[in-house]
């Protein structure tokens, strides 16, 4: 089981990575559709932008893949510190049959109820950070009006013209 958690680990710091590659050569294509517009380069920058918008909505998608890798992660966790956890109550009830059926030793009774509500706390913390770890996602798409919107947006910050000539 721990080699299934580190490879998944693994697994989402190289999703994170990629994710953030693909984040810088989005910017830098964002460049170069300002550099296309100065040249009055339509087409080019509509490529540029196109590729710019393609990549930062990989970038996304890898990083949504990332976070729900990671929340797999915490499940796996959760599973295997809930199956230490279930052993562990048992054995405490099996302490706990003991003691009462020795002699009603009411110090030893009062331990194990310490150590079985100490226990229990614990799993209610686990489950509770694993409900705050779990959201859903939603996929992008990309538009043309959103690559026409990055040009456009790349032409205002540069205090360019962009002709016309957008779908």
């Amino acid at each position: 089981m721990e080699s299934t958690v580190f490879n998944l680990k693994f697994t989402a710091k190289s999703l994170k990575k990629e994710s953030a590659r693909l984040k810088k050569q989005s910017a830098g294509d964002e460049k170069k559709v300002k550099a296309s517009i100065k040249d009055g380069d339509v087409e080019s920058a509509r490529i540029h932008a196109s590729n710019a918008i393609r990549k930062k909505n990989t970038s996304l998608d890898l990083l949504r893949l990332s976070s729900r890798v990671d929340a797999a992660v915490s499940r796996i966790d959760m599973a295997v510190k809930m199956q230490h956890v279930t052993g562990s109550m048992a054995r405490v009830v099996s302490d706990m049959d003991r003691a009462l059926r020795k002699n009603m030793n009411l110090d030893a009774v009062s331990q194990i109820m310490d150590k079985f509500e100490s226990q229990s706390e614990n799993l209610d913390l686990h489950a509770k950070y694993m409900e705050g770890s779990m959201n859903t996602t939603t996929t992008l798409s990309t538009p043309q009006t959103e690559v026409d919107s990055l040009m456009q947006r790349v032409a205002d910050e540069a205090g360019l013209e962009l002709s016309q000539e957008l779908g």
